[in-house]
C-alpha cells in the first residue's frame, strides 16, 4: 500500500510513453480530486482512451490503484463508481502542492545549506531506494554515497520527517549552516545533480508546449494531461538552485511559464470536457 512518504515515487512518470497508471493517477489528481473525490469507472476509462490508452489496460491500471489502497469501489447498480481513499486524497493533495508550487516564483537565499548523511547497507536495496525516492523529491542530490546536500535550509523539517519514516533515526545526521568556502561550490553541484540533463529537459518541454493549442475542449483535455505528465517529472530532477549558484540564464522559470500560462488556458475547457465525460458514463447503460 501507498503512504504519503511515497507521493513522489507516485509523482514521477516512466521516461517515453506515459504509463496507464501514470496517466490514471494525473486524471485523479486534476479532475476527480477536485470533485468530492469521486468518478464512474465509465468516465475514467474514456478520459483514458483519449490518452491512447486501451480499455484492458486502463482496468488493469484502476485494479492496481485499488490494490494499492488509493481507490475503492462502490457499486451502483450495473454501475461501478470509484472513491479516492483518505491515503489517495492526502497522496494526490500533496502531489498537486508540490507539481504547482514548483518554480512558481523567484526566491531568496540565505546562504545556507542542509547536509544530511544516512547510510544504508546495499543489502536493504528497498529502503535505499525509497530513501532516494523520498529526498530527490524534495530536491536533494547526493554528490557522495551516504552524502545528501541542498542549498535550501528549509527543508529540514521535511528531511527530518523522511529520517524519522524510514527509522533511520539511529543511522541519520544532518546539519545547516552556510558554506564554510572549503572546495568548489560548482562542482559539488556538479556531482550532486545532472543539471545539463535537466536544462535539455526544459528546453524540449519549451519547444515541445509553447504555442501549442487546442481546437476544441477535448484537445484541451488531453494536451493538459500531457502537459502535467511531463511537467511533473521536474521536482524530482531539478533541485530549484538560488540564482546564485546558477551561471547562465536557466530556463526553469521560462519553462514554468509556459506551463502555468497553458495550463490556465486550458483549464475550464478541459474541465467542461470532462464533465461531458462523467454525464455520458452516469447514463449509459
Amino acid at each position: 500500500m501507498v503512504s504519503r512518504a511515497d507521493a513522489g515515487q507516485v509523482a514521477e512518470p516512466a521516461a517515453g510513453r506515459p504509463r496507464a497508471r501514470s496517466l490514471l493517477l494525473t486524471v485523479l489528481g486534476e479532475f476527480v480530486l477536485p470533485r468530492a473525490g469521486e468518478a464512474w469507472t465509465g468516465s475514467l476509462i474514456d478520459a483514458l482512451g483519449a490518452l491512447g490508452v486501451e480499455e484492458k489496460s486502463a482496468r488493469q491500471a484502476l485494479s492496481r490503484t485499488a490494490a494499492e489502497g488509493l481507490l475503492e469501489s462502490v457499486r451502483h447498480g450495473r454501475k461501478v463508481r470509484w472513491n479516492l481513499t483518505e491515503a489517495g486524497d492526502r497522496l494526490l493533495r500533496e502531489g498537486t502542492e508540490r507539481i504547482y508550487g514548483f518554480m512558481r516564483g523567484p526566491h531568496t537565499w540565505d546562504g545556507r545549506w542542509l547536509i544530511l548523511t544516512a547510510g544504508v547497507p546495499e543489502s536493504q536495496r528497498g529502503l535505499r531506494h525509497r530513501l532516494r525516492t523520498k529526498l530527490t523529491w524534495l530536491g536533494l542530490g547526493s554528490p557522495a554515497p551516504t552524502l545528501w546536500v541542498i542549498p535550501d535550509a528549509s527543508k529540514e523539517a521535511a528531511v527530518r520527517e523522511v529520517v524519522r519514516e524510514l527509522d533511520l533515526t539511529d543511522r541519520a545526521f544532518a546539519w545547516t549552516g552556510p558554506s564554510a568556502e572549503v572546495g568548489d561550490a560548482a562542482k559539488l553541484i556538479s556531482a550532486a545533480w545532472d543539471l545539463d540533463d535537466v536544462e535539455k529537459r526544459y528546453l524540449a518541454f519549451i519547444e515541445t508546449f509553447d504555442g501549442r493549442a487546442a481546437g476544441t475542449d477535448r484537445e484541451a483535455f488531453v494536451h493538459q494531461v500531457l502537459m502535467i505528465q511531463e511537467w511533473r517529472r521536474f521536482p524530482f530532477l531539478d533541485p530549484d538552485l538560488p540564482a546564485e549558484l546558477l551561471d547562465h540564464d536557466w530556463p526553469g522559470p521560462r519553462a514554468a511559464a509556459v506551463f502555468h500560462d497553458l495550463r490556465n488556458r486550458w483549464h475550464r475547457r478541459a474541465q467542461a470536457h470532462w464533465d461531458r465525460m462523467e454525464e455520458e458514463a452516469a447514463t449509459r447503460h
